[in-house]
């Protein structure tokens, strides 16, 4: 019997550096693609999912997001005085996240397809500790970069100039509890799950764009408008 995961971790607490002058005045998860902050289009995936618990984290700008989110069943992990990377704010949302599994997910990307956190759910065992949504780069619209994992035929992952990490996982937070107190990315996690062969992947067959810079606002709404994209 599966157990999937009933809340999602949406990452939103970076200071967005690569958007430039675009996040002077606010964060990225509110930049705005065809007319809708891309926190909204996040939080769009998590409600086709229906994925019960919400969290957001914040940090840069936080009162920004905290207002954005105002009148809202989602709930906030605000990570202060400093950023804690996305292995230790996941880590510092666990109270608010509830039991493991659970989804994390990057609110600086937009997808053209099935829902990303269904397909997960979907292919989620009870043998694997982390399972990662990754697709091939041709899908991978505005990014840049030649793959980051290679699935074997089993779903079983490496590193590797592959597959394109999307920023959607089910993790199995268990996974955090030796790792040192304060900031560490998840790559630490993974790393340590490749060891012992429970990192897997499965491949998102739509597109998704990378909004981590300007000009993948535009190339996320030529995405949306246009199918051949």
């Amino acid at each position: 019997m599966r157990t999937t995961p009933d809340a999602l971790m949406l990452f939103a607490a970076g200071f967005g550096t690569r958007m430039g002058a675009l996040t002077q005045d606010r964060p990225k998860p509110l930049i705005e693609v065809a007319g809708r902050a891309l926190l909204d289009h996040a939080l769009d995936i998590a409600t086709g999912a229906d994925v019960p618990r919400i969290v957001v984290n914040t940090h840069y700008m936080a009162e920004q997001i905290a207002a954005h989110l105002a009148g809202r069943s989602v709930a906030v992990s605000h990570e202060t005085p400093d950023i804690l990377d996305t292995g230790g704010g996941l880590r510092a949302a666990l109270p608010l996240l509830g039991a493991s599994p659970v989804f994390t997910m990057n609110t600086d990307a937009v997808w053209r397809g099935p829902n990303p956190l269904k397909l997960l759910a979907e292919a989620w065992s009870e043998d694997v500790d982390a399972l990662l949504l990754c697709l091939p780069p041709a899908q991978a619209i505005g990014h840049i970069g030649k793959g980051d994992f290679v699935l074997d035929a089993s779903g079983c992952a490496t590193r590797g100039q592959g597959l394109v990490y999307t920023g959607a996982q089910i993790i199995r937070t268990e996974a955090l509890k030796d790792m040192p107190e304060g900031a560490f990315s998840l790559n630490v996690v993974w790393d340590k799950l490749l060891k012992k062969g429970r990192l897997f992947g499965t491949t998102y067959p739509g597109k998704w764009c990378d909004v981590g810079h300007p000009g993948g606002i535009t190339l996320a709404e030529d995405m949306l408008e246009n199918s051949d994209v």
